[in-house]
């Protein structure tokens, strides 16, 4: 096979800030960093978010490369890698001027991106960049520009299918499903494709179905029985297989994925409680997407009361809950008795960082505005005895750099749908109300 020809790569600041470690990522290519996109990540040093530790990172690492041809000649970044340049020149471009006349950073890195492409047009320069107009503006002059896809997921949809349905299972092995309740061993069945670690399905012959799961702590296929948790009992097959893995302690990591209103955080929660003697706290957390650009610090009040309308949707599950249960009655006590001594909390996804959650139950709301490093990131705080349960909708993306198949939720799915400790169920039916699963459905 021929190898392929060398390239040279310019990086954008929103690269850098999805992910520091993108250096070690483009092979035998050569790389260029604009002096601007420098400029850019010194405004992003200070904070506690997430691109704010990738801006201190990268730079630190770029610190570390001491070679002086790091502004000429380019630096080697490895055995098997390109070389690194820092692009000073701040060469006037007229024919980006004259389309483009604001003189912002963006059109700054296109003068870049132009001025190499003249200098060696015997090879590709292409701009890596997570910003669709950026990339649109470069495709309009005739220059390359493609979106930094080295943890992109192959296809996305494949997680917002409906669960599989198994025909023509035989009648009595359906019958053994309801009769073993350790299960059926998976040798027993003759499947059409093949089912990965705790993945939940129907199996029907005729008239005859049963909801199951394969369990692969036992190596058998078992019937999913309905629960019922703190007065949530679930209304199709979906929600059901949500609480078969929700309750399971051999799961320690879930994905429930699903557009809105089918039930994903409110079953997690509903799980939770219902699980609450065996963990020491309950933690529910979801990122924060400022309104307006404006950062928490603009807001008044102290912590709590500066992400208070941030954590509302997390406040109204909870209230679901309650409207389901009896007034007063010792399942509404005890919502109350764990929110009270703090067994039960709401925090920002930015104040969970850094800390070690042992014996905790953490659902994390939202999933799909995370990048795969934040997921990462917080799947690495778990201590033992940790579930931690991520919710989303991969079609409902907040951050103008993700999407469907960038996202970290639609990343750690990728990565872990075949580990025994992981289950995933994608929720399709909206159970909210007639009128937001219409609105859903045709808007």
């Amino acid at each position: 096979m021929a190898k392929s020809k060398k390239k040279n790569f310019v990086l954008d600041t929103n690269v850098i800030l999805h992910d520091f470690r993108c250096l070690e990522n483009f092979e035998e290519n050569d790389i260029y960093i604009p002096i601007v996109v420098l400029e850019e990540l010194d405004k992003f040093k200070k904070g506690n978010d997430q691109i704010n530790y990738n801006a201190r990172e990268f730079l630190r690492n770029l610190d570390s490369i001491t070679d002086d041809d790091l502004f000429t000649k380019g630096a080697k970044l490895g055995a098997g890698m390109g070389k690194i340049y820092i692009e000073t020149s701040i060469k006037s471009q007229d024919r980006i001027h004259e389309v483009f006349p604001e003189k912002i950073p963006d059109h700054r890195i296109l003068s870049v991106l132009l001025d190499i492409s003249e200098r060696d047009p015997k090879t590709k320069t292409i701009l890596i960049t997570k910003d669709i107009n950026l990339r649109m503006k470069a495709r309009s002059i005739g220059l390359f520009a493609e979106d930094y896809i080295n943890d992109k997921v192959a296809d996305a949809f494949l997680f917002q299918e409906e669960a599989k349905t198994f025909s023509g299972i035989s009648s009595a092995l359906i019958d053994k499903l309801y009769a073993e309740a350790d299960g059926v061993s998976l040798d027993e069945f003759d499947l059409e494709s093949p089912v990965d670690p705790n993945e939940c399905f129907v199996m029907k012959n005729g008239k005859k179905s049963a909801l199951a799961r394969y369990n692969p702590f036992t190596k058998k296929i078992k019937k999913v029985e309905k629960q019922t948790c703190f007065g949530i009992q679930p209304r199709n097959a979906e929600q059901a297989f949500a609480f078969e893995i929700l309750n399971d302690p051999d799961i320690r990591l879930v994905a429930l994925t699903g557009k809105a209103g089918t039930g994903k955080t409110l079953l997690a929660l509903a799980s939770a409680l219902k699980q609450n003697d065996n963990y020491n706290q309950i933690l529910l957390a979801r990122p924060i997407v400022a309104l307006s650009n404006k950062d928490l610090g603009f807001l008044p009040g102290d912590e709590k009361q500066k992400i208070a309308p941030y954590m509302q949707p997390l406040f109204d599950n909870l209230t679901v809950i309650k409207s389901n249960l009896s007034y007063n009655g010792a399942e509404t006590r005890k919502i109350d008795e764990l929110q009270t001594s703090k067994k039960l909390e709401v925090e920002a996804l930015a104040y969970i960082r850094g800390r070690s959650l042992s014996e905790t139950y953490c659902i994390v709301d939202e999933a799909q505005n995370l990048t795969p490093h934040e997921i990462k990131t917080i799947i690495t705080r778990a201590g033992e005895g940790t579930k931690m349960i991520f919710t989303g909708d991969l079609q409902q993306i907040d951050s103008p750099y993700l999407d469907s198949q960038s996202n970290g939720l639609a990343y750690m799915i990728d990565k872990m749908k075949s580990q025994d400790l992981f289950a995933h169920v994608n929720l399709v039916k909206g159970e909210r109300s007639r009128l937001a699963e219409l609105a859903s459905q045709l808007l």
